[in-house]
């Protein structure tokens, strides 16, 4: 009896050792055109989960909003519609009041405001700050914009002033309050819809940084962009919290070991290198590109110091320790 309890034992030892990760597919939604940056590091992030369980566990991208539009990304993920997303912050003006922060005018990590530092240290930062806002999800990772530029389309402004009266697209209540001071009208148009509320004329300029111009396609429908950009858009790549404990603990350990801080200053660097491209780009379009001098830097710098004045203020009044997360995020 012994030698067949051991026997047993043994078969289901060898049955349990033998049984095989269950495949898993993860669906991930995203509102950016294919071949944007987003969209370029998920296939990369995508093959590399693959390579590492010999197929079992692998992504399926839907980009382009085919799942929903800018303001749902988060929602999709929450609900189940998608296991991961990419959330745009600014599209769901409060909701993401802390994230949003690290968009703010002149506002960077004293490494420099390139989106491979920035992005990483608002990861590193994710876990004591950011968390409560995007309940229900794990953060893969945050991404940080280079710096916005404003791109117009009509006669070249010389100055500030030639700013004034101008529609402008913008995104978030921050780039609002920045249209807004520069005495122009803020516009919302979504993304993808950008190229053609320049060309027929709906809005007079819109803020991207120039890797998202190339994936938009405005250097035709452009004629000049400011620059030094003024404000960066902030975004969190998130997953299910169902989708994460769906997964066996080899999957899960291996989507912690591919996201978090590395892979967000990976993907800032994509995002780096696809600035330079977008700025080439729009140079050979014709695009003439307008360098504001110190002067004028130092004009906008106080214009735009009471908007983070007053949000921090706004956030810390609510209990939000806005000062604290500022203060960690630009040491």
């Amino acid at each position: 009896m012994k030698l067949m309890h051991y026997a047993a034992a043994a078969a289901l030892a060898v049955g349990a050792q033998a049984a095989p990760v269950l495949a898993e597919t993860l669906k991930v939604s995203t509102f950016v055109p294919p071949k944007h940056a987003f969209n370029r590091m998920l296939e990369s992030w995508g093959e590399e989960l693959s390579e590492k369980t010999d197929g079992a566990l692998t992504v399926e991208i839907f980009p382009a909003g085919q799942l929903g539009p800018p303001p749902r990304q988060f929602d999709l993920v929450r609900s189940g519609a998608a296991d991961i997303a990419v959330v745009l912050h600014g599209a769901t003006p409060g909701r993401f009041a802390m994230s949003e922060l690290a968009g703010m005018p002149q506002t960077a990590p004293a490494a420099g405001n390139a989106s491979a530092i920035s992005s990483r240290r608002l990861t590193e930062l994710a876990p004591d700050y950011l968390a409560e806002e995007h309940e229900g999800t794990k953060i893969l990772w945050m991404a940080v914009t280079p710096p916005l530029k404003i791109h117009g389309a009509g006669d070249v402004p010389e100055t500030l002033e030639d700013l004034e009266g101008l529609r402008i697209r913008y995104a978030g209540t921050i780039w609002q309050q920045i249209v807004e001071t520069l005495g122009a009208s803020p516009v919302p148009v979504p993304p993808a819809q950008t190229a053609d509320a320049l060309g027929k004329g709906v809005v007079d300029g819109a803020t991207f940084p120039f890797e998202a111009t190339l994936a938009f396609d405005l250097a035709p429908v452009t004629d000049w962009s400011i620059t030094p950009g003024l404000s960066s858009a902030t975004f969190s790549v998130v997953m299910s919290d169902a989708a994460y404990e769906r997964l066996s603990d080899e999957h899960k350990a291996l989507i912690d070991e591919t996201t978090g801080p590395d892979r967000a200053e990976a993907f800032g660097e994509m995002w780096d290198a696809g600035e330079e491209h977008g700025l080439e780009y729009m140079k050979e379009g014709g695009v003439t590109i307008v360098e504001l001098s110190e002067d004028q830097l130092a004009t906008l710098e106080e214009m735009l110091a009471p908007i983070i004045e007053n949000k921090v203020s706004e956030m810390e009044a609510a209990g939000q320790p806005a000062q604290a997360f500022l203060d960690a995020y630009t040491q």
